[in-house]
């Protein structure tokens, strides 16, 4: 990621948060986001039947999570899978609204047998990851549920989201080491 990225990223979600009406301790409205970016959130199941979902999670595990469409008449559509749990699901969610906040373009085509698929490059993945990810947890609520004791689960009940994200938001925020060196210098009482 570019110099500056991160810490961009974090403000950037604070103020869509505040845009939204949601405040910091809150879950982020995804649809509410959706909306106002004018793109339309969809689960697959209401375009395939969900058989096809369910026979491509046996055949490749998380094959799919979420992808953006633009349809020819210029309305763009996020559509998710519907099999994955709430917190999973926000999770692909957030990463798609990402890419548009961030003005993604498409940049390959893979194939895979005779079929064809558009890909972003792996910066602006991890540009999508991140931001996504400050979206749902902002780094404040991190540091204050980290202060207050808070467990990864708690994190995750709290503002609807995977444990796998909670703890990822922690470690890679830098949040747990800031936390640990604040409790470390205070004596104890």
């Amino acid at each position: 990621m570019r110099r500056g990225f991160k810490a961009e990223a974090e403000r950037h979600a604070s103020r869509l948060r505040q845009e939204l009406g949601c405040a910091d301790d809150e879950p982020v409205p995804l649809e509410a986001l959706a909306s106002y970016l004018d793109v339309e959130m969809v689960a697959a199941d209401a375009l395939v039947p969900r058989s096809r979902l369910e026979e491509l999670q046996v055949l490749q595990p998380d094959a799919f999570s979420a992808g953006t469409f633009r349809l020819p008449s210029g309305r763009r559509m996020v559509v998710y899978n519907p099999l994955h749990g709430e917190g999973r699901t926000r999770s692909n969610q957030a990463h798609e609204l990402a890419h548009l906040l961030l003005d993604h373009v498409v940049r390959t085509v893979e194939r895979v047998g005779s079929l064809k698929f558009l890909t972003c490059d792996a910066e602006q993945e991890e540009e999508a990851d991140w931001l996504g990810g400050c979206l749902l947890l902002p780094r404040q609520v991190l540091v204050e549920a980290a202060f207050a004791g808070m467990t990864v689960a708690d994190i995750a009940e709290a503002h609807r989201t995977s444990e796998a994200m909670a703890r990822w938001r922690l470690h890679a925020s830098g949040v747990l080491v800031q936390v640990g060196r604040s409790k470390a210098r205070k004596p104890d009482s």
